[in-house]
């Protein structure tokens, strides 16, 4: 089994054609939610048997709801628990705005994964060093750092700290995370697709199938076969999520 760790199935056109390709090609799906609506649209996508829902409020959208939005969705993660395998996307983004507000809401986040005894699936785009001091600080452990562009000593750190890292379909055409492959034990790797974005042939939309080709990339790099790339990452998923 092939396993697409991380996407958004709400913004794939043709959602029943991506997912039963997906399906013959043996690929299980994680899709995310970012907000209220797309949290709903993760669980009702759950209906297909290689489906599975993470929820979660993206950095951005947090800034967007107020308090008390943000505690109703909180509330509603938490009695959905047993429907989900992870919080995300969920994590801080600085790009156009580093407002505090992020923080304060990664962090309830993380003590609602805590909680839960669930993964996070963690968002960091400039704003990759903070995300990992306060994942440190919080002792945080099932932590999957997603499509994570920071510096290569902050790789080093995110390894030293036991996470994963998700390997995207633009590994084919990305130094960075071709070096992140070379870098980490092969128990802290996994796939994602990000569709409908990343795309390997940086064509749109991205889906969940083509997370077979950062398989390739990684038994190339780690001089493995592709079987035993698929299997030890089912297991690397598998001890993470259960």
């Amino acid at each position: 089994m092939f396993i697409d760790v991380h996407c958004h199935l709400d913004m794939i056109p043709g959602i029943e054609e991506a997912v039963n390709n997906a399906r013959k090609k043996k690929v299980l799906i994680v899709t995310d939610g970012v907000d209220v609506k797309t949290n709903r649209k993760a669980l009702e996508y759950t209906k297909y048997e290689n489906v599975r829902a993470c929820l979660g409020i993206y950095p951005e959208y947090v800034l967007e709801m107020s308090d008390k939005e943000l505690k109703e969705e909180i509330d509603f993660i938490l009695k959905k628990k047993e429907s989900i395998i992870g919080i995300g996307e969920i994590g801080m983004d600085f790009v156009k705005n580093a407002d505090k507000k992020q923080e304060k809401y990664f962090r309830k986040f993380i003590e609602l994964a805590m909680k839960i005894d669930k993964p996070v699936i963690v968002h960091s785009r400039k704003a990759e060093s903070e995300c990992i001091e306060i994942l440190e600080d919080m002792k945080a452990k099932k932590v999957v750092m997603h499509c994570f562009s920071g510096k290569l000593k902050l790789v080093e750190r995110i390894i030293k700290n036991g996470w994963m890292l998700s390997i995207p379909t633009s590994v084919k055409n990305s130094e960075h995370f071709q070096k992140v492959i070379e870098m980490a034990p092969m128990g802290q790797l996994l796939c994602e697709t990000d569709s409908p974005y990343l795309h390997p042939d940086r064509e749109f939309p991205n889906t969940p199938g083509n997370v077979i080709e950062s398989y390739k990339m990684i038994a190339k790099i780690k001089k493995m076969n592709l079987k035993d790339v698929e299997k030890k990452i089912e297991g690397n998923f598998k001890g993470l999520f259960g």
